[in-house]
């Protein structure tokens, strides 16, 4: 994994133009914003108003020439409900804008995991899951403290600054001008600081990001790292990312620690100054020690938002470099989309389609000048049972994903029934079409659900039809609460068998037209696998099947199999006449075990 950061213009413009992208989200929740805006203005006119209030005490009542009990009481009654409006102001802004940000990202998320949910399988091969997984949480969340944390602080904060600039030149114009000295120097050591921040943000989220990526993929390949006996490497991999990550958080950390020292350092020096220009007011009678207090509170309270603005300014970076990251991915258009106009022949009369497929020279690459299939051309005709068979690498899965669109072909095309499937809408073409795959992917949640998908519509008596059908009901009886047994890690808690077999329910609860078994039976054991070819023959009645086999026992009753290598069909027929014929099904046959073969076939 590499670590790229851009920080230069460009990388900042692309930054702002993703954050501008986000903005539409906020557009319905206007009404909340004007709320905050409204509370703002109250909770900043009573922050301003607290200086002067003392300030009033102190010149009318405490330091008079004649002390003013009752007027000193009537402030501090006025200040205190100053102060409760304050805090009122404060809590409800805060409380509103959590959550508008929240309901916003909520959003944001949704259409997120739905534009990813839209990509085509090459969308995936380019994108680690670790990432796409940081994106869709960690990355949002950090945009929401922009909507809550930056936004507040952008108004608030602005609108504090100007407030007390006002109460400074009611004051004392003189020296409310000196003051003002300080504004270029803070813009200035605002300029040198912002570029550090920007890459020292961005170099953290990318190394954070490689971390959760390493994290995802070895975690989930755990059993090969083990088994080759890697884990001192993988470790020391991952010891050198999060070493990597932990400079470019220290780096990150000591950058911003410096630029709010510098001005906290700033702010002091200011307070000084007024101190020495005020005091010497005080003493030529040209101000009063009140005001000079109010000064005072004020400088104070001036670099008080300053300080907070800037200190958001590293939630700006953050949620610049999160934007980015997110425009990057809702800028992907799948490269498989829907029709336009959909063909919806097939799907108006799902019970009549017949599941007649063909193949009419498709060739198909995964990269531009590593061809896969070379000019395929063959017909699977409706209710067959075709095998097909070949090395690695031959092309058979390949066929399967063009089958079910998952990628498109580089030339030619493909028809279910004489239509199309690009004419097909995607949802549409995998109702008639259903895959299993060699690696069973179960979610959390229970048996049932596992095998309905989640899919309300389908009824427990339509589940238990369909794992009888598979031979999978007696097993699911024997888990300890059956067909609601929580299943959690892929499925762990289940055997490799038992989570194959929920799958071929699975699929029957789909009841395709057309059904795709991708090495499905290849991590069986004898006994089940005998189960299971019981249940794939009823599956099969009046469908059309398609098999890949490494146990070439299982496609023996298939119609036809198909031979690739190469990305080419090579030889085409039944079992016994590839057997005869003596070529590389033949080879593929003795190779397999030929005398598992021999001794079943005796038994036909």
């Amino acid at each position: 994994m590499t670590d790229k950061s851009t920080a230069g213009p460009q990388a900042k413009s692309s930054g702002l133009n993703s954050l501008t992208r986000l903005l539409p989200y906020a557009k319905p929740f206007w009404p909340s914003f004007l709320g905050v805006l409204l509370l703002v203005l109250v909770f900043n006119a009573t922050t301003v108003l607290q200086p002067y209030l003392v300030k009033v005490a102190i010149d009318s009542d405490i330091a008079a020439r004649h002390p003013n009990l009752h007027g000193l009481f009537q402030i501090a009654l006025i200040y205190v409900g100053v102060v409760v409006a304050s805090v009122v102001a404060n809590y409800l802004q805060l409380i509103l804008l959590q959550y508008t940000g929240q309901s916003i990202i909520r959003k944001i998320r949704l259409d997120l995991f739905t534009h990813i949910e839209r990509q085509s399988m090459a969308f995936f091969d380019t994108n680690a899951i670790g990432r796409l997984v940081t994106n869709v949480s960690n990355d949002t969340e950090t945009v929401n403290q922009f909507f809550t944390g930056f936004f507040l602080s952008l108004i608030r904060d602005g609108l504090s600054v100007v407030m007390i600039v006002i109460a400074m030149f009611e004051l004392n114009g003189r020296i409310a001008a000196y003051a003002m000295v300080l504004l270029p120097v803070i813009s200035l050591i605002s300029l040198l600081f912002r570029k550090r921040l920007r890459q020292a943000y961005q170099t953290t989220r990318t190394r954070l990001s490689n971390i959760v990526a390493f994290l995802a993929e070895n975690l989930a390949g755990m059993r090969i790292t083990q088994i080759f006996r890697q884990e001192r490497s993988q470790m020391g991999r991952f010891q050198a990312l999060n070493e990597a990550h932990r400079q470019g958080n220290v780096r990150e950390y000591g950058i911003s620690v410096l630029f709010n020292r510098v001005l906290e350092l700033l702010g002091n020096v200011a307070v000084a100054a007024i101190v020495w220009i005020g005091g010497g007011a005080v003493l030529h009678g040209t101000i009063l020690f009140g005001t000079l207090y109010a000064f005072i509170s004020y400088i104070q309270r001036f670099f008080q938002p300053i300080n907070s603005i800037t200190q958001q300014w590293n939630t700006l970076q953050s949620a610049m470099v999160a934007a980015e990251r997110m425009g990057g991915i809702l800028s992907v258009e799948p490269a498989i989309a829907d029709p336009d106009v959909p063909d919806t022949r097939l799907t108006e009369h799902k019970d009549e389609v017949a599941g007649q497929i063909h193949f009419e020279g498709v060739s198909f690459a995964y990269k531009p000048d590593q061809p896969i299939l070379h000019n395929l051309t063959f017909s699977v005709q409706p209710g067959e049972f075709i095998g097909f068979v070949g090395a690695t690498g031959a092309g058979k899965s390949s066929i399967m994903s063009l089958l079910t669109r998952f990628y498109e072909p580089n030339e030619g095309r493909i028809t279910l029934d004489g239509v199309d499937i690009r004419s097909l809408r995607q949802a549409d073409l995998h109702s008639l079409v259903g895959l299993v795959q060699q690696e069973v992917y179960l979610f959390t949640g229970t048996v049932a659900d596992n095998i309905r998908l989640f899919r309300q519509e389908v009824k427990d008596e339509e589940v238990v039809a369909a794992a009888k059908t598979v031979g999978a009901h007696d097993v699911i009886l024997r888990l300890p609460d059956g067909y609601q047994t929580k299943l959690f890690a892929k499925g762990a808690n289940l055997s490799m068998g038992e989570r194959q077999l929920i799958s071929f329910a699975r699929i029957v609860a789909l009841n395709p037209r057309v059904l795709i078994l991708d090495e499905a039976t290849a991590n069986l054991d004898s006994q089940t696998e005998e189960l299971v070819q019981a249940g794939l023959q009823a599956v099969a009645t009046d469908r059309t099947t398609l098999v890949i086999a490494h146990r070439l026992s299982t496609i023996r009753q298939a119609n036809r199999i198909f031979v690739l290598d190469k990305g080419r069909i090579v030889e085409e027929g039944t079992h016994e006449q590839l057997l005869e014929h003596k070529g590389l099904y033949a080879d593929l046959h003795a190779k397999s075990g030929i005398a598992y073969e021999r001794s079943e076939v005796g038994t036909t």
